[in-house]
């Protein structure tokens, strides 16, 4: 007796399993520029302790209850936020599916039919019946790595979906933090202008009454209304800015903003001293360079997937099967049949389409190369260019407050110089002005500060951390 082709089939298969590879180049992490330290962090001193960010939300920094309940919603009820959790779990579908191509299909398929000749005047004794049951199996063996490369690629995706909503949701809840600053702002330049347009309606009063007494022109009484007018309208500008601010917030939040509304509350112009660790570390914690490393991957591997074409593919199957005239007979009958196979199918000649694939795939990777160390340099940038405004804006901001000071005595001085005559309505108005634009200058640079402790979180990735 002559061998059967099993045990060859199965020494073939064993030998292509010990035999295979996976083709294309291993994965290395790009290079990046070599940074020991931001340069704009020179004589910079953190906060203690050093691990803030990483010890629950960023935004509770800021010490402000009412930005800590906003923030929270954001990650549950953000439509951008949601998506992003979508595209999520649709990444990680993705990782089941190209993992279950790595182990064999198996099949369970039973049919029947009952057929015979019509020219016997439908006589049911020539009729026949066929009754078949069979279970089969196949397997494509990975001898040149094209499905755990696959597989890898789908991994890496999914990595990179999780670094994508992590960005998503840092994104959003800066946003929020900035918008909400900006609305307390907003409510603090309206208190300011109310005790401004106080003093203006003073002043009025007080132009009027030497009119009327025949000290001063009719066009002291006109500047000063004038200038009441414009602050009314300054005021009238803020309350729009706010409007539209309440209604940014309520989207970011998930609300129709006709349903949403923030009461006027005091500003509380918490700056947080950020701690800032060395460069390297901004490759772990930022999500946005996380998922840009990791879209590296997948391009390194779509190149081995691509030539392992130039290799043949195979396949083993597997079916073994039952069929007889009767149900009642279909597991007791003593014939069955069965089968072996291993397949192998090469292209011979598909006009250099293999090598412009694998061109392709190797361009491919060297996009996302590019795409990876642009996002590291743009995430250096983006913390150089924060500590550089928040040191600036330290300083200026004490400038203004001494300028809002010094301009608000230059203010009470000429209008007292005006009521003992010595001089003309018109320096009231400049010095008023002048002493206005001073106290919004300092709100404003308070605000920014604040703005700024923001950006300068989101550049450093906020709490986030890279998984391994």
């Amino acid at each position: 007796m002559h061998p059967t082709p099993t045990p060859r089939l199965m020494a073939i298969a064993l030998l292509l399993l010990l035999g295979g590879c996976a083709v294309g180049p291993d994965y290395q992490r790009p290079a990046t520029p070599d940074v020991s330290s931001f340069k704009q962090a020179q004589g910079w001193v953190p906060a203690a302790p050093a691990d803030a960010l990483q010890r629950g939300p960023w935004w509770q920094l800021f010490a402000d209850p009412v930005l800590d309940q906003l923030a929270a919603q954001v990650e549950v009820s953000n439509q951008n936020v949601a998506a992003a959790v979508g595209a999520y779990a649709q990444a990680r579908a993705l990782v089941r599916e190209q993992r279950a191509s790595l182990f064999p299909t198996v099949t369970l398929d039973g049919r029947g039919n009952r057929s015979g000749n019509g020219g016997d005047g439908g006589n049911s004794a020539s009729a026949s019946s066929n009754y078949q049951v069979g279970l089969g199996g196949s397997w494509e063996p990975d001898v040149w790595g094209r499905l755990g490369r696959a597989a890898d690629g789908a991994a890496a995706s999914a990595q990179a979906s999780a670094a994508d909503l992590a960005s998503a949701t840092l994104s959003a809840q800066g946003e929020l933090a900035v918008n909400y600053f900006s609305l307390r702002q907003t409510d603090a330049q309206k208190a300011l202008l109310a005790s401004t347009l106080a003093g203006y309606q003073r002043a009025l009063e007080i132009t009027q009454n030497r009119y009327d007494a025949g000290i001063s022109a009719k066009t002291d009484v006109l500047q000063a209304q004038t200038q009441l007018a414009n602050a009314r309208a300054d005021d009238a500008g803020l309350q729009r800015q706010r409007a539209q601010l309440e209604h940014a917030i309520a989207v970011l939040v998930g609300q129709a903003p006709g349903n949403f509304s923030l009461p006027a509350a005091a500003w509380n112009p918490v700056v947080p001293e950020v701690p800032v660790g060395v460069p390297s570390t901004l490759l772990q914690r930022r999500p946005d360079i996380a998922a840009a490393e990791r879209r590296v991957a997948v391009a390194n591997g779509q190149i081995g997937i691509a030539q392992s074409a130039y290799y043949p593919s195979l396949t083993l199957s597997a079916s073994y099967g039952l069929g007889a005239s009767r149900v009642a007979d279909l597991f007791s009958a003593s014939s069955s049949v069965w089968a072996l196979g291993l397949s192998a199918a090469q292209a011979l000649f598909n006009a250099g389409a293999t090598s412009a694939r694998v061109e392709g795939s190797e361009a491919a990777h060297a996009q996302a190369v590019a795409r990876y160390r642009q996002t590291v340099l743009a995430a250096f940038q983006g913390v150089e260019d924060q500590l550089a405004a928040t040191r600036v804006l330290l300083a200026q901001q004490d400038l203004r407050r001494q300028a809002s000071a010094a301009a608000d005595q230059v203010e009470q001085q000429v209008l007292n110089r005006y009521r003992s005559g010595q001089v003309g309505y018109t320096e009231v108005i400049t010095a008023q002005a002048t002493a206005l634009s001073a106290r919004r200058a300092l709100v404003q640079a308070m605000a920014d500060r604040q703005t700024t402790a923001v950006a300068l979180i989101q550049s450093l990735g906020g709490g986030w951390q890279a998984q391994p």
